[in-house]
């Protein structure tokens, strides 16, 4: 019988960057009792994303920062929202590049995840926030 658990991981970030949630996930799925099924995971905000990408050397992950802020750069003359300052804007395009939403299959109770693959929060906000991301997985 296919069963399903949700619950919401909250991220805290410390400013711009990419946080890595792969242990808190990993941790949550094996306590699901679930072997084989899908974990989706989806960030409830516009100025955040999620990736998975290469978490061995951590030279990767700032390059990806350094490239995000040539691509979008931070200036307010390029932008007409900028109520909530230089960074909102750039932020949202950024989060529409990189994606809200992660499905990963699980399997013997764990996340499919290649070998140098970590699953990230990125905060493309200067400030610190707390981010909200639900996990829900589905399966047997």
């Amino acid at each position: 019988m296919m069963k399903q658990a949700q619950e919401t991981l909250t991220v805290m970030t410390t400013g711009e960057g990419f946080f890595d949630m792969t242990r808190d996930v990993t941790a949550w799925v094996k306590r699901q009792e679930i072997c084989t099924g899908l974990l989706t995971l989806f960030s409830q905000h516009t100025s955040a994303s999620l990736i998975i990408q290469e978490n061995a050397d951590p030279d990767v992950t700032n390059d990806l920062s350094t490239f995000l802020r040539r691509l979008v750069p931070e200036t307010r003359q390029l932008y007409r929202h900028t109520i909530e300052g230089p960074d909102d804007m750039p932020s949202h395009i950024r989060t529409m590049l990189t994606g809200l939403c992660l499905s990963i299959p699980v399997r013997e109770s764990h996340p499919v995840l290649g070998t140098w693959q970590g699953i990230y929060l990125a905060e493309h906000r200067q400030s610190p926030h707390t981010r909200r991301v639900v996990m829900h997985l589905l399966g047997l």
